[in-house]
């Protein structure tokens, strides 16, 4: 039953930020394709002009602590328990735009600073009991 309301709302979340919906073939998504729509559709540059972030954490003991600056457009996604991401891209004037999810417990993704390689990142972990640190100079 939780896995079923774990998809209803994320289902929910897709219609609610939809911003080009003329463009999605609706026909075609599942449950398993339903996240990688939202993170597609928001890291779009045509489907997003302004900067800002969002944040959908579905599961007990989540954490995001983002230090972002004005540019920084980010999707994060959390389902499962226990999950942790930290974000800093405080200190570079540098334009970002990422989408990280994790499915699954206790996932810890650590990412500080941004350059060229990690422009445009769309991390998606699905696994329990992972760690990733990424720094980028």
């Amino acid at each position: 039953m939780k896995a079923f309301e774990k998809i209803f709302i994320t289902l929910a979340l897709l219609f609610a930020i939809a911003t080009k919906s003329q463009t999605t073939d609706w026909n075609l998504i599942n449950s398993q394709n339903a996240l990688d729509m939202i993170s597609f559709q928001n890291s779009n540059p045509a489907a997003s002009a302004s900067y800002g972030s969002q944040v959908v954490q579905m599961g007990n003991n989540n954490n995001a602590d983002l230090q972002l600056n004005a540019k920084t457009n980010i999707v994060i996604q959390q389902l499962g328990d226990q999950n942790s991401i930290y974000f800093n891209n405080a200190f570079s004037p540098k334009e970002n735009k990422s989408a990280i999810t994790t499915q699954g417990n206790n996932n810890i993704i650590d990412i500080t600073g941004t350059n060229s390689i990690s422009e445009g990142l769309h991390l998606n972990i699905k696994s329990d009991n992972k760690t990733i640190f990424m720094r980028n100079y």
